[in-house]
């Protein structure tokens, strides 16, 4: 079992930034795939970004590039995401996931094994 820790919610006003955080209780194989999803009231969990653990590819959704920003620090396995430009739209509880097959269909929650207990991002306009 992998356990997945986020932090770094909080409240911040439109156009602000925030960087979450992501960490593993233990590295995951060489295969998977670590990602970042999001929930807000009423809606669907919907995948944010990926990041390959073999190449370190990296994946948005069309309402995030060019805004947000997806890395991995291999040395203190943590899984990070920069937010910036934030919208009131960002506004969603964060989670943290990883897959250890792989990034393909990534942005279907089904796919992950681990997730963690989400971290609340509120932006006001």
């Amino acid at each position: 079992q992998v356990q997945l820790v986020e932090s770094g919610g909080g409240s911040v006003q439109a156009g602000g930034s925030l960087r979450l955080s992501c960490e593993a209780s233990r590295y995951l194989v060489a295969s998977a795939c670590m990602a970042w999803f999001r929930q807000a009231p009423g809606k669907e969990r919907e995948g944010v970004a990926s990041i390959s653990l073999s190449n370190y590819l990296t994946y948005y959704a069309d309402s995030v590039k060019g805004r947000f920003a997806i890395s991995r620090e291999y040395a203190t396995n943590t899984l990070y995401l920069q937010m910036d430009s934030l919208k009131a739209e960002d506004t969603a509880m964060y989670y943290c996931a990883a897959a250890k097959g792989g990034c393909v269909g990534w942005s279907s929650a089904s796919i992950m094994d681990y997730w963690g207990k989400g971290t609340l991002v509120t932006v006001s306009s």
